[in-house]
């Protein structure tokens, strides 16, 4: 950092591309681009991909809303489909290939919590529909899926390294992939559609640029791209505490006063990068138990209010019926994870979980 901060240059220069090619190395990926956020990193795989004005675009409403705006600014309309239920909160592929139509030009699929989805029926209908495969890979960050690296599932995968992430660098973003044009077009339209790169011209490398796109202001500075790097040497030994904490969660909980975490069972090919821990409350009780954990200084969140469900998408979505993304919504609750959390806290957070549901419902 130290080095970064001295050279006077913090725009996106040698500690990008070299955070650029770790990850890409990573992900056993030909190109990573790095960029100012995940949703900076959607837009630019969704444009890339051809998604414009007159597309549909299908994903599940289960995310957060960035992958439904991403859509919808590159002016496709974003199409919702339902999860598989309570056991797996990933897209249900027999309902997107429901939600296709004549227009949907691509799907994007999440890989909930850091579990990859079915990525074998999703190729199945996205070659038999035609349709563009993009991974939003935000929770996903060192999964695979049958021994494939998460972000080299699609034509191009998209990650956020916002500061509850797997990888935080307080905030920023990269996509990956293997296709050559797609590559192209995300490097001319990260920098607005320029020619050449500012850090090329500072090296003598090129004396002038010419625009050719209305290109956008999605670059990563130098300053992240440092602790980037550090923390990507991190991620797979802090990605195995996040397994090891979520294990004894589910032993502590799963089944246990109502409680369930999904994705029990995980193909041992799969390796689940562990974003979120998720439970799934009796009816009724999120609100008290939130309440119980709140008063004891234990922070929980909701990931997520369905997409379909906002205003804003409830004008302009497709109006389908998503029941298993309601009922599970209603009953989610996200406990704290983070690799360095102390046994103690875990139990403290198992323990306050299971009192507050031993409590009559208030």
């Amino acid at each position: 950092m130290d080095e970064v901060i001295s050279s006077g240059w913090w725009s996106t220069g040698p500690k990008v591309l070299a955070f650029e090619a770790a990850f890409a190395e990573f992900c056993k990926v030909r190109h990573a681009f790095a960029v100012a956020n995940g949703t900076a990193a959607l837009h630019l795989a969704l444009l890339a991909a051809g998604c414009a004005p007159g597309d549909e675009v299908v994903l599940p409403s289960l995310n957060f809303v960035a992958a439904a705006n991403a859509i919808a600014h590159t002016g496709a309309a974003p199409v919702f489909c339902d999860v598989l239920g309570p056991d797996d909160l990933n897209l249900d592929p027999f309902d997107l290939e429901a939600a296709v139509g004549p227009r949907t030009k691509a799907v994007v699929v999440l890989h909930y919590g850091g579990f990859p989805c079915d990525m074998g029926a999703v190729h199945e209908i996205a070659e038999r529909r035609g349709l563009t495969v993009i991974e939003d890979a935000a929770h996903a960050p060192g999964g695979t899926w049958e021994g494939k690296t998460c972000g080299g599932l699609g034509l191009a995968g998209c990650f956020s390294f916002f500061s509850n992430k797997n990888l935080p660098i307080g905030e920023g973003g990269m996509i990956t992939t293997n296709d050559e044009d797609v590559a192209d077009r995300i490097r001319l339209l990260r920098s607005h559609g320029m020619t050449t790169l500012t850090w090329e011209r500072h090296r003598g490398h090129a004396s002038s640029y010419d625009v050719v796109a209305q290109g956008f202001n999605y670059r990563l500075d130098e300053v992240r791209a440092a602790m980037g790097l550090v923390q990507l040497s991190r991620l797979p030994t802090e990605n195995a505490a996040r397994s090891t904490i979520a294990a004894r969660y589910r032993e502590a909980l799963d089944g246990v006063e109502g409680v369930t975490m999904p994705f029990r069972e995980v193909d041992e090919e799969t390796t689940p990068a562990h974003h979120l821990a998720v439970v799934l409350l009796p009816e009724g009780r999120r609100d008290d138990v939130r309440a119980t954990l709140a008063e004891r200084r234990i922070q929980t969140s909701v990931h997520y209010p369905p997409i379909h469900l906002f205003s804003q998408y409830k004008e302009i979505g497709s109006g389908r019926p998503l029941p298993r993304t309601e009922a599970v919504s209603e009953r989610i609750l996200t406990l704290p994870l983070y690799a360095h959390m102390r046994d103690e806290q875990v139990e403290l957070v198992t323990t306050s979980v299971l009192e507050a549901l031993a409590e009559p419902a208030s």
